[in-house]
């Protein structure tokens, strides 16, 4: 039994399919980022999906993409825990772009991938190997056009009474605004960035206001300078996304990259189901 995991700050999506790649189980757990989770937690996170922990010892492969594992550091510590957890798999950790490039990029092409999700990440691949000019710092700073500064930006315009009145009333209604908890969820609680982007919704609900509309464009302007353009041959091959940000917004994010003379590629919500195509073509 293969596990495939596309995995997020949010969510992580979970397949396991036999070596024909018949579909076995799908579950989701909570996002298992190695920067912002010990090693209980995310073992905790396992043990929450009675799928997972039932069959953990059934598992002979996982193949693991995820936020947060761009640097060996984080690749070895979270390939240790699921070692342990997964005692008789053969355990491969790559970074989240990993997923997309696979998800959305034909075999043996090239193409600039990009992840706008809860965070946001971009590199080129050549057709064979993945180059970045980008290490993230992570969501304080860096993250461009995620949905946590998506979050970010909705919360400061809230309290710093920018918000218009109309969007703030509604905004109250569909958040818990009061400050302690705002707080508590933002420096007590894990996955912080993972909260911040649980307000991008309200962002993409009210995308065609002025005030969101700024938003948008500054980040995804933001995005395009510091992420996109870094590779000179931006404007040569095609610039594919994944991630619900990206999905929601490709209207927005097709007209700033038209009129920068970038071609838009594929655009997906999940790779997840992408994954189970290239590892039945690669097994």
């Amino acid at each position: 039994m293969k596990l495939l995991v596309d995995s997020g700050s949010t969510k992580a999506d979970w397949i396991a399919i036999d070596d024909n790649g018949k579909v076995l189980f799908t579950t989701q757990t909570l996002g298992l980022n190695p920067e912002v989770l010990d090693r209980e937690e995310i073992i905790a996170r396992l043990d929450d999906k009675f799928d997972i922990s039932h069959n953990k010892h059934k598992a002979t492969h996982l193949f693991f993409y995820g936020a947060g594992c761009g640097t060996d550091r984080m690749k070895t510590f979270l390939s240790d825990v699921f070692q342990y957890y997964f005692k008789n798999a053969t355990v491969v950790v790559h970074e989240d772009t990993y997923a997309a490039v696979y998800a959305t990029t034909p075999k043996d092409s090239e193409a600039i991938v990009c992840i706008l999700g809860t965070g946001s990440n971009c590199s080129y691949f050549d057709g064979k190997v993945l180059h970045q000019k980008v290490q993230s710092l992570g969501y304080i700073a860096m993250d461009d056009c995620s949905g946590n500064r998506f979050g970010r930006h909705l919360l400061r315009g809230y309290y710093f009474n920018k918000m218009p009145k109309e969007l703030a009333v509604e905004f109250e209604e569909e958040y818990n605004v009061d400050a302690d908890y705002i707080k508590h969820n933002l420096y007590k609680e894990p996955n912080p960035n993972a909260y911040l982007a649980t307000f991008a919704k309200f962002l993409i609900k009210h995308k065609d206001t002025e005030f969101c509309q700024k938003f948008i464009r500054k980040e995804m302007e933001s995005f395009v300078e510091n992420y996109i353009e870094q590779f000179d041959n931006c404007k040569e091959v095609p610039v594919h996304f994944v991630g619900s940000i990206a999905f929601y917004l490709k209207d927005e994010l097709t007209e700033i990259l038209s009129k920068r003379k970038i071609q838009i590629g594929n655009v997906l919500r999940r790779p997840i189901d992408g994954l189970i195509a290239y590892h039945i073509m690669n097994k």
